[in-house]
């Protein structure tokens, strides 16, 4: 009798490693297709590495901006870090952003915006290098501590490079000498409310006017062929098909009417 209870106890115990396994193995095969899925579908996204504050500032000013949620992707190597990024519904991976084989899983090549936020510029610098050996055509924004390390980052293929340490040091002394003006930068950093600059394509009643003309914003620039034009250069004089323009105006959320109690 103690015998059969050994040989039932062996088959219970092969039945259950046998059942979690074809389960493991499900799931593992559920996954794989909903990454195979995913990654087919992924391109033309924004990659962001590194989802500390500043990090999280741009992913949302990209969202206030109408990018849709599921066309940004974050990489970073705090685990605490991805864990928020997926619960503000990001896909997102963890480890090191100089990796290829990490940067292949994000489906980087295909992005159409990077923008590199890390922690040391050593690493912000790998990065881009990394980045841009890996796709060429994106435009890519690299955040740097140290204005010293500016131009290595655009050497190493950054296309707009910020200094986060001079930006806040230059609102900064703006605030105290010009009270006034620093209220109006930080307006006019601050999105969806007061006031805000965007960039846009020029409608076709606009075409053959003067940006002087427009009505309800305020033309500080036109980019024609890539190219910056600024407001007071004679090649901006008039807008053409094809060009856009980055204008002041009011933001979306300040056009609403105030309710009187």
């Amino acid at each position: 009798v103690e015998a059969v209870s050994y040989t039932h106890l062996d088959v219970y115990k092969r039945q259950l490693l046998v059942g979690t396994t074809v389960e493991v193995l499900a799931n593992e095969g559920r996954r794989a297709l909903l990454d195979s899925r995913w990654r087919r579908s992924m391109r033309n996204h924004t990659v962001v590495i590194g989802y500390g504050t500043t990090g999280q500032s741009a992913t949302a000013t990209l969202l206030r901006g109408h990018l849709p949620v599921e066309k940004v992707v974050v990489i970073d190597l705090d685990p605490q870090a991805v864990a928020a990024a997926n619960r503000h519904g990001f896909a997102a991976f963890e480890g090191d952003a100089t990796s290829r084989e990490l940067l292949h899983r994000a489906e980087l090549p295909k992005a159409k915006e990077i923008i590199i936020t890390v922690g040391r510029d050593d690493t912000a610098i790998l990065s881009t290098l990394t980045v841009r050996q890996l796709n060429r055509g994106a435009h890519l924004v690299v955040v740097v501590r140290d204005s010293d390390n500016v131009p290595l980052i655009r050497q190493s293929g950054a296309d707009a490079v910020i200094t986060s340490s001079d930006a806040v040091g230059r609102l900064m002394g703006l605030s105290s000498i010009s009270p006034h003006l620093g209220d109006v930068i930080e307006d006019l950093l601050s999105s969806g409310e007061g006031l805000e600059v965007a960039q846009r394509m020029v409608a076709a009643d606009e075409v053959g006017r003067s940006p002087r003309d427009i009505q309800g914003e305020k033309v500080l620039a036109i980019i024609r062929n890539r190219q910056l034009r600024r407001f007071y250069e004679t090649s901006a004089d008039e807008l053409r098909t094809g060009d856009e323009v980055v204008v002041i105006r009011r933001a979306p959320d300040s056009r609403r009417t105030p309710r009187v109690e």
